[in-house]
């Protein structure tokens, strides 16, 4: 659906440290329309990532309790965290899909859309990315992710990927503001459930629209806003421009999501610092650290937060590649293209972030490059892991040293 064009910029670009803001916190919540984002952390739609398996995984990653003195930290022997605080234990408070063509999502088979549009319950509450330049096309689209039980609807305005970009989609509509007018419009008519638009600054640094387009937002009916602060012409380069996050904010009165460079809870509690916004959109942190929702849910909480230990990053492969084989086992019955398939390809693609911080990752990664199968995979990440526990190398409490933040892998279309 996503299509070929754009592979996401491996690495952040001389990125900024923050210093924890003495006060600032993530919000507890924020409200679109009649949905309760609780707390305010939004895990944002990437294409190639944010399938249900992922979602789902990043929802249980980030299930948080505080440790009153046991000296465990496993959620399931703690005691609970006031909902206020934590969204009663979950510390990403909305899921979003893969962006999904508009146009495609129209006339494909019932069978192949369950395949992109399939969700489980414990993923409430989850918005639905559609991409398109035709408004009626939308709007039909936007139904049937309405009929389908999806809680929110979102429009795509920020995906920089020439393939999205030359069918007038994506940010290429930034060029075009009546064109967005009437999509809003149009959606807005034909769903009931919150209707929500992310986008990027502008095309380029000399056409900054962002603010214009979020009070036509506001003007329109839509429930929230969330701004990539960067332009299309900026990919991923350089850095995320907060400045005008805080602009937008200060424009309109429906709530504001900012996005762009936040890769550690210093970064999020400095975000809502700086730009005052209503809830942070975590993109291309995510699968480089999935406890990052959690982390931030633990310092709003505490003031403080846990890193991985190399039992949790056993744990948390381990947990997410099983998922994977589950799913393929869930779905083996269904037509061809609603199944998932063998998942060792998927597998491949996360062994880059979630070995990253590993001692020895470079040799587990080889193994689970040369495996054929994701029970091959699986058995590669088991006897790796055996292996050093066995020379006790890596206590299971050993805390991972930070490095630089880890590549996306080549494979990966990423349109945060």
């Amino acid at each position: 659906m996503a299509g070929k064009g754009f592979t996401v910029k491996k690495n952040w670009d001389n990125p900024i440290e923050h210093a924890m803001p003495a006060e600032a916190r993530v919000p507890a919540e924020v409200r679109v329309g009649s949905v309760l984002v609780a707390p305010a952390t939004v895990l944002a739609p990437m294409a190639g990532v944010t399938d249900t398996v992922f979602r789902r995984f990043i929802r249980h990653a980030s299930l948080f309790t505080r440790d009153q003195g046991s000296g465990v930290r496993d959620q399931e022997a703690s005691t609970s965290i006031e909902a206020e605080v934590t969204n009663q234990q979950s510390g990403c408070g909305l899921l979003m899909t893969e962006f999904t063509s508009a146009d495609g999502l129209a006339r494909m088979r019932e069978s192949k859309r369950r395949r992109y549009l399939t969700f489980y319950e414990d993923e409430h509450p989850i918005g639905a990315q559609l991409f398109g330049s035709n408004a009626e096309t939308l709007a039909e689209a936007a139904r049937i992710v309405e009929e389908t039980g999806f809680d929110t609807v979102d429009l795509n305005l920020g995906c920089p990927a020439k393939r999205v970009v030359g069918c007038n989609g994506g940010s290429g509509l930034l060029r075009d503001l009546p064109k967005i007018g009437e999509i809003f419009r149009t959606v807005r008519k034909a769903v009931n459930i919150p209707f929500t638009v992310k986008f990027r600054m502008g095309w380029n640094e000399k056409q900054i629209v962002c603010v214009e387009l979020a009070r036509m937002a506001e003007a329109e009916g839509l429930n929230a806003v969330a701004l990539h602060a960067r332009t299309r012409e900026q990919g991923y380069s350089g850095q995320a421009q907060w400045q005008w996050i805080a602009a937008v904010k200060a424009a309109v009165g429906i709530p504001v999501i900012g996005n762009g460079d936040i890769r550690s809870p210093e970064d999020a509690a400095a975000m809502v610092a700086e730009t005052n916004c209503d809830a942070v959109m975590i993109g291309r942190a995510a699968p480089a650290n999935p406890w990052i929702f959690r982390q931030i849910a633990q310092y709003t909480a505490t003031g403080s937060y846990d890193r991985p230990t190399m039992q949790d990053r056993y744990r948390m492969i381990r947990a997410y590649f099983e998922m994977l084989l589950a799913e393929e086992e869930a779905t083996k019955d269904l037509p061809r293209d609603a199944r998932m398939g063998d998942p060792a390809g998927k597998m491949k693609q996360f062994a880059t972030w979630f070995t990253h911080g590993v001692p020895g990752g470079a040799k587990l990664r080889a193994a689970i490059y040369q495996a054929r199968t994701g029970a091959e995979v699986l058995a590669q990440v088991e006897a790796f892991f055996a292996a050093r526990h066995d020379n006790g190398d890596g206590a299971a409490g050993e805390q991972v040293k930070d490095e630089e933040p880890a590549a996306f892998p080549d494979g990966a279309l990423v349109c945060d």
